[in-house]
């Protein structure tokens, strides 16, 4: 059974199925009923799914364009992004489910599709720049005024103390008055 790992803070990543049913069985399968009932939430196996931002798509719509254009093109997806699995975007019959990460509702969670879906790929906007070398300017390292830092935990700031104290002692002093 494939899992998929879903990031809540995610932007950027847009997840695809496929999704093999009869034509005739697609709509219901796809739109939440009245009733609040959803098979493609439960297939998903998702805890959240945002209805609004859940695209089904019949590839032969597309018409003479290639399913993997199409994803460049609506979804803003880099084409070095798709072509990995250009060929196999491209061979695609039926209907597809597309979901950004809007569809998530910024929920971490695992999905785990089940018949009639199946996850054919995730596919960024933008990857991720990979991790540069630290810098080491003294700039970056900062200065420490009047040598290292406090970290007793207590906090250094004598003067919010003093504030603090003084608004417990002014509650005090409107609660007392406010009882007379």
């Amino acid at each position: 059974m494939t899992q998929v790992e879903i990031n809540g803070s995610d932007t950027e990543t847009l997840h695809l199925f496929h999704l093999d049913l009869p034509p005739e069985a697609v709509e219901r399968f796809t739109t939440m009923a009245g009733t609040g009932e959803w098979p493609l939430k439960y297939a998903l196996g998702a805890t959240a799914l945002r209805p609004a931002f859940v695209e089904t798509l019949r590839i032969g719509d597309l018409g003479p364009m290639p399913l993997s254009r199409y994803l460049a093109e609506a979804h803003n997806l880099p084409e070095k992004t798709l072509a990995a699995d250009r060929a196999t975007l491209d061979a695609l019959t039926g209907h597809v489910v597309i979901l950004p990460p809007q569809a998530f509702d910024n929920t971490s969670q695992r999905l785990s599709p089940a018949a009639p879906l199946s996850h054919v790929g995730a596919y960024g906007a933008h990857p991720a720049p990979g991790r540069g070398a630290p810098l080491r300017s003294d700039a970056a390292r900062g200065q420490l005024a009047q040598g290292t830092p406090d970290t007793s935990g207590r906090g250094g700031s004598t003067l919010l103390k003093l504030l603090l104290a003084g608004l417990g002692v002014l509650i005090l002093l409107v609660v007392l008055l406010a009882l007379r």
